[in-house]
């Protein structure tokens, strides 16, 4: 897969057409402008290259895709010197000039550099004045807009120069401020973030030398600054002076923070703030023993799974200690692949109000910050010595905690991924303890509010003791890793009263500002989320521009990438986003460069187009070959349509490196005894005569059934020759609804896939009326576990929940080996053996390793 390239230069804070339009007056060069400008339109508003040379769906998208509206740009002027406007100052040697900035005087460096379109110099100068300012080489700058209304620009000054023309310039290298990023406008994006607080460029460019306003204050503050002194210099900041705390760089829109060996690039007309005891990662620095993960809106595992496998490859023991999700059958089928797992069956709201209210019973205790260890003797705490009345229950011990009455829940958890009536989540209201009543046995446990047991406050202490060291609920730094995707179905194509306006009016979409509370509360060092890409595409990416400014108002580096699963060994192309956090002081995990080719299928946004994680030449690069369905499923023994084992023999060996690996015991160190979730959705009657007459070959769907024809307009509907054929339960052969779909024009429904195909994404539903799901040469559709090595799971994987439900769990994952590549990533910025770089490559042998490897030799993408 290759990264989408265009023309198009990534947009600092003065507009480039406007910069460049302005060199091309100074050089004369009208019609060279004109030549690049046309380019500019033509490729910066099409799909990528990969795109057009991989996927004819995509290629024909792009063509016919509307061009976008040409913006009108205000050029600045060139300008001669004023009395207002001037170089002033000494004027800097020419030989100085001349080894300082050698594009500027010599063609054969500008070609060497590849700068053909520098402006040339004929002299440099150390100060300049413009409206009885004086401004010097360093000093940051007010840069006017072009827009009256709009506030000024902010600039470092790095060039004061005159050209041959006799035009004077300056070159700028600009800080962002909030609303210039990804961030965009609006209160709920750029307004959670201080309007002091502005972001350091690698972007330069020049600009006419009356542009300049004004002379800003702006204090940068280094990475390593403990966060009370970092507080405490801001708050000794004017309201209209600046800080900068953070780099942002284009590419994958980055915002890192700046390290103290680079905080002095800056250091005049900027008052410098380093030292402090903040973590600042190097290489091959020693780690924890084990870095603990919660996985939130966890589904059955699968992000997390894959992370850990691909941190233990990396050297890293990461661990998943704590998981929340609201399907109760997915939660099972976590805690039983995962028993160091405490898994909690509740809603996301209710659990960060459970964290809240189990901080302040620790600390009610007295346990925040004591041991964890467990002695033998703790069971002869003292007990609660109240008289117990005729016809009371006495308290004999507290098992569990919740926020809320699980009772409430229990609906939601039934109906949840079974197709059930759309149900209100129930919100907590206070604390429910489960209580093992004294002289009973475990069926008349029961919860009760706290509010109901106000005399047992020392069985209370035992239970919240207990859980304390046990880390049965984690507190605010126990957490070194959350991940997680927080479900947003408001922006859903599927949801037809989308709120685009304001997204977050949804409730449906609330559970990323949950996902965001919770990271605030516990304070972890690292955040991994992800979702799917309609997050960049609806409302132009409103959701995901939100999540990045929450996370960088808690002072977390964050970049944005989109991952396609199929560029990392599967038998899918299913695109995903994923945004890295990480805590200032911590080195920003990159992406992992793709391993194999990948069918492209699909777009992504103009506006995040640097957001694709690919390579940028892919003819440098040895890609390993797109797997498919014969890679993936050939070994697997054949079933039927109303197959009811839940485990079966595995029967024919494995026949490619791919079946050989993912049959490996949890170990790694031989195969899986049993074959788990091999079946398939039971299609009633109707469906399975469908299936049963639509052709074992490539392509073939419900247009190769009887009574159907090709109109002159290319749609299939009903020939009119002929009587519609009838199956045996007197139905139509060919249901209405697949002639609607698409209005005749898809081939999805009743679709049969073939051994040299993929699938784009694994779905959570498995009926074949508007999915291509029939297997290639049995009648039925793909069985569960086929979807789930569609997905990378390993066959020692087991789903619980009946078979609708393993659908859905396996449609929601995480591609495993896309988490696994990704663990790897985090692994090598815990160490401390990646350098900042947003993309890191993979080792060769990396898709199908276990066992951590050695140390990479960093190597970056060209």
């Amino acid at each position: 897969m290759e990264r989408r390239r265009s023309a198009r230069v990534p947009k600092p804070v003065l507009k480039p057409e406007a910069v460049k339009m302005a060199e091309e007056a100074a050089l004369n060069d009208a019609k060279k402008r004109k030549t690049r400008g046309k380019r500019k339109v033509d490729e910066g508003s099409t799909s990528s290259a990969a795109e057009a040379s991989t996927s004819d769906q995509a290629n024909k998208k792009a063509k016919r895709a509307p061009k976008k509206k040409k913006e009108q740009v205000i050029v600045p002027k060139p300008v001669l010197e004023t009395d207002k406007c001037k170089l002033s100052g000494e004027q800097i040697p020419e030989e100085e000039a001349k080894a300082k900035w050698p594009e500027r005087y010599f063609q054969e460096a500008r070609k060497k550099m590849e700068q053909t379109e520098v402006l040339p110099a004929t002299s440099h100068y150390s100060a300049a004045e413009v409206d009885g300012v004086t401004y010097n080489l360093s000093d940051n700058a007010l840069v006017k807009n072009d827009d009256e209304d709009e506030l000024p620009y902010i600039c470092k000054i790095l060039e004061f120069f005159k050209t041959s023309e006799g035009h004077v310039y300056f070159k700028g290298q600009w800080f962002y401020r909030a609303c210039d990023t990804v961030i965009g406008t609006g209160p709920n994006q750029s307004g959670l973030i201080d309007e002091r607080r502005v972001f350091y460029s690698e972007v330069k460019d020049d600009n006419p030398l009356d542009c300049l306003v004004g002379k800003p204050k702006i204090s940068m503050i280094a990475s390593n600054m403990d966060v009370a002194t970092k507080n405490s210099t801001i708050a000794k900041i004017g309201k209209s002076e600046f800080y900068c705390d953070m780099l942002y760089q284009l590419p994958y829109n980055s915002f890192v923070g700046i390290p103290p060996e680079n905080i002095n690039e800056a250091r005049d007309g900027s008052d410098i703030a380093t030292g402090g005891s903040k973590d600042s990662c190097s290489l091959g620095q020693s780690v924890k023993s084990e870095l603990s993960l919660l996985d939130l809106y966890a589904g059955c595992g699968a992000m997390s799974t894959g992370l850990c496998l691909g941190a233990k490859v990396g050297g890293v023991n990461l661990v998943t200690r704590w998981a929340l999700d609201l399907n109760e059958s997915a939660c099972q089928s976590l805690a039983l692949n995962h028993p160091e797992t405490k898994v909690t069956n509740d809603c996301g709201d209710n659990f960060l109000s459970l964290l809240r209210e189990w901080e302040r019973l620790c600390q009610q205790f007295n346990l925040v910050g004591t041991s964890k260890e467990i002695n033998k003797d703790e069971s002869s705490e003292s007990e609660d010595c109240e008289e117990v009345l005729p016809g009371e229950f006495e308290v004999g011990e507290i098992i569990g905690i919740s926020f809320g009455n699980p009772a409430d829940l229990e609906k939601v958890k039934k109906s949840t991924g079974k197709g059930g009536k759309k149900v209100t989540i129930p919100k907590g209201t206070e604390l429910y303890f489960k209580v093992h009543w004294k002289g009973f046995d475990a069926s008349e446990d029961s919860w009760e509010p706290l509010s109901n047991l106000s005399n047992c406050e020392e069985k209370i202490k035992k239970f919240v003791s207990a859980g304390y060291k046990s880390n049965l609920l984690p507190l605010p730094g126990d957490v070194d890793v959350i991940c997680g995707g927080p479900p947003c179905q408001g922006i859903s194509g599927h949801n037809h009263f989308r709120d685009a306006d304001n997204p977050l009016a949804d409730e449906k979409n609330l559970q990323m500002v949950v996902y965001t509370e919770i990271v605030k509360f516990l304070k972890p060092q690292y955040v991994l989320m992800e979702n799917v890409v309609d997050l960049l595409k609806f409302s132009s990416g409103f959701l995901a521009r939100h999540a990045v400014s929450r996370l960088i108002s808690m002072d977390y580096q964050v970049r944005v990438g989109i991952m396609a699963a199929g560029s990392f060994g599967v038998a899918q192309f299913r695109q995903r986003v994923f945004v890295w956090g990480a805590q200032i002081g911590k080195v920003l995990p990159p992406y992992p460069l793709p391993t194999h080719e990948a069918d492209v299928r699909g777009g992504v946004p103009n506006q995040f187009d640097e957001c694709l994680v690919a390579h940028d030449d892919i003819a440098k690069h040895k890609l390993k070959k797109a797997l498919n369905l014969r890679d993936a499923l050939s070994d697997l023994p054949k079933v039927h349509n109303d197959e009811l084992r839940d485990q079966m023999p595995y029967g024919p060996k494995p026949k490619t490196e791919f079946q050989k690996f993912i049959r490996l015991n949890k170990e790694g160190k031989g195969q899986t005894a049993m074959l788990y979730n091999h079946q398939p959705l039971k299609l009633n009657e109707d469906d399975y005569q469908r299936v049963c007459r639509v052709p074992k070959k490539k392509g073939a769907c419900y247009r190769d059934l009887d009574g159907i024809i090709e109109d002159e307009n290319g749609k299939w509907v009903l020939d009119p020759k002929i009587k519609r054929p009838l199956l045996d339960s007197g139905k139509p052969l060919v249901p209405d609804y697949a002639l609607r779909f698409r209005k005749g024009s898809s081939k999805k429904p009743f679709g049969r896939l073939w051994w040299d195909e993929t699938v784009s994404t694994v779905v959570t539903r498995a009926e074949p009326h508007n999915q291509v799901m029939t297997h290639p040469v049995q009648d039925r559709v793909l069985t569960v576990r086929e979807n789930a090595r569609l997905q990378g799971f390993p066959d020692y994987y087991k789903l619980c929940g009946d078979v609708r439900e393993t659908y859905t769990q396996v449609g929601n994952a995480v591609a495993v080996p896309v988490g696994k590549a990704l663990g790897y990533a985090l692994a090598l910025s815990v160490i401390g053996l990646c350098d900042g770089n947003p993309l890191v490559k993979l080792p060769a042998n990396f898709t199908f390793t276990t066992t951590p490897l050695p140390p990479p030799v960093v190597e970056l993408d060209q």
